[in-house]
């Protein structure tokens, strides 16, 4: 199954968490979603949101510019 792409680089707190959660609420169960963006604090926020709402953080890759999280829908 293919990840799809959401491109949130340049966006702050708390819009990557609110903006992920509106597009994981329009997606099939199980369906992949590839984050990237470049607020530091996603990297606290994204994980915790995930397990806060029950989708599977599957990887967390640190970028030159931030992070890339690959979630599958709870």
């Amino acid at each position: 199954m293919d990840a799809v792409s959401y491109d949130l680089r340049g966006l702050k707190c708390p819009l990557p968490v609110l903006k992920t959660r509106r597009k994981l609420s329009s997606m099939a169960s199980g369906a992949l979603i590839r984050v990237e963006t470049t607020d530091p604090l996603a990297g606290i926020d994204i994980p915790h949101f995930c397990k806060e709402d029950g989708h599977e953080l599957l990887e967390t890759v640190k970028t030159e510019t931030g992070h890339r999280f690959l979630i599958r829908k709870g």
